[in-house]
């Protein structure tokens, strides 16, 4: 096993006992209320996930980490891209988690899963590198190794959840998303199905605030998240874009933009997919509850969706049946619906009631009287 080569990268790691020991000697390391989070950012992927999580407010990251949410177990990220420790150093966590020295832990894998297989001699993706024959450690073999031992799994982006771009017909790779890859109904340690958190990116306080979740649920200190069909956490994603969108109240009148950016009517007829997709952005906003792809003026292309991209194309038509729905709005009940809520607002809204304003001068008779 690559753990007893002495002549690796790695040799210098601690015996598994001793690697155990230093850890309890670290002050709030070890322990029940310590949560590991081991992310693997090497899939076919960007690293759009990891970049997006730090714009995270609600919560944000530096309140995971930082323990100042009341009662949370304490929670130890290890993210590539976000680690100051680099190569076998960052990758000991890894290692302890497959000895099982770190125990509870949550793997969260972003990027597609590369069918293996299909690589030839060479490899599609790499993490760590194995001693023996110094070859990269595939993602799918991190993934076998450690996704047993793991309190929960966390596919994040539509890469890791459904395959993504890197999934698109014709692509070399046999991309796939974790489900794919270890089927739909497998299920953690702690029986907890894959969490998947899809978006391209995902949404940076989607991500934290289901981590927190999870965190939560691994220290005995409340549930998992309720999932749908495709494991999506159903408090996120039980709304379309277009039921969440503030653009939505113009569709039912039949108004319609014709450009992008400034114009605040409904985006379909410019090829928003916002009706066909699953998404809370136009809600939750991106950062801090600011902006998203139809609050600043841009379609919804569907990112979310197990369909993405290849469903979706081309981003800027509009949707065969989407325009059909549109111009019936645009030259039917549309313009009833602008003309009687006009003439309601006018006529009853816009009115006060008629008993304010001054009141009317009392009756001569009655000036000067005292009330009884």
């Amino acid at each position: 096993m690559y753990r007893d080569n002495p002549h690796s990268d790695d040799a210098h790691r601690a015996a598994p006992d001793a690697r155990a020991d230093d850890r309890q000697d670290e002050p709030g390391v070890a322990g029940p209320q310590t949560i590991h989070v081991l992310w693997m950012t090497a899939g076919l992927g960007c690293d759009g996930e990891s970049v997006a999580m730090t714009a995270a407010t609600s919560p944000s990251l530096e309140d995971l980490l930082s323990g100042v949410i009341p009662d949370s177990p304490r929670v130890v990220l290890h993210n590539p891209m976000l680690a100051y420790e680099n190569g076998a150093e960052f990758m000991q966590a890894f290692y302890d988690a497959e000895d099982d020295l770190l125990d509870p832990f949550l793997l969260v894998v972003e990027g597609a899963i590369g069918d293996e297989r299909r690589s030839g001699e060479g490899h599609w993706t790499g993490f760590g590198v194995d001693p023996i024959d110094g070859q990269p450690i595939t993602v799918n073999e991190w993934i076998d190794r450690l996704a047993p031992k793991a309190a929960a799994l966390v596919a994040v982006g539509t890469c890791a959840t459904y395959g993504g771009v890197p999934a698109m017909k014709n692509n070399p790779t046999g991309a796939m998303g974790l489900p794919d890859f270890l089927g739909w109904g497998w299920r953690s340690r702690l029986d907890v199905p894959i969490v998947c958190i899809p978006g391209c990116p995902a949404q940076p306080d989607n991500m934290t605030s289901i981590l927190l979740e999870l965190v939560l649920f691994a220290g005995g200190m409340g549930p998992p998240p309720d999932l749908d069909e495709r494991l999506r956490p159903t408090r996120l994603f039980a709304r379309t874009t277009r039921e969440g969108c503030g653009r939505a109240g113009f569709t039912e009148q039949g108004l319609f933009a014709k450009t992008y950016g400034n114009d605040p009517r409904c985006l379909v007829k410019l090829g928003c997919k916002g009706p066909a997709t699953v998404c809370n952005v136009p809600q939750r906003g991106w950062v801090n509850g600011v902006g998203g792809c139809p609050n600043v003026g841009g379609i919804c292309i569907g990112c979310t969706m197990p369909g993405f991209p290849d469903k979706y194309m081309p981003f800027m038509d509009p949707d065969p049946w989407g325009n059909a729905a549109a111009n019936f709005q645009r030259f039917t009940y549309g313009p009833l619906f602008r003309h009687f809520r006009k003439r309601n607002l006018l006529l009853k809204f816009e009115q006060e009631p008629s008993w304010r304003g001054p009141a009317a001068e009392p009756p001569v008779a009655e000036r000067g009287r005292r009330p009884r």
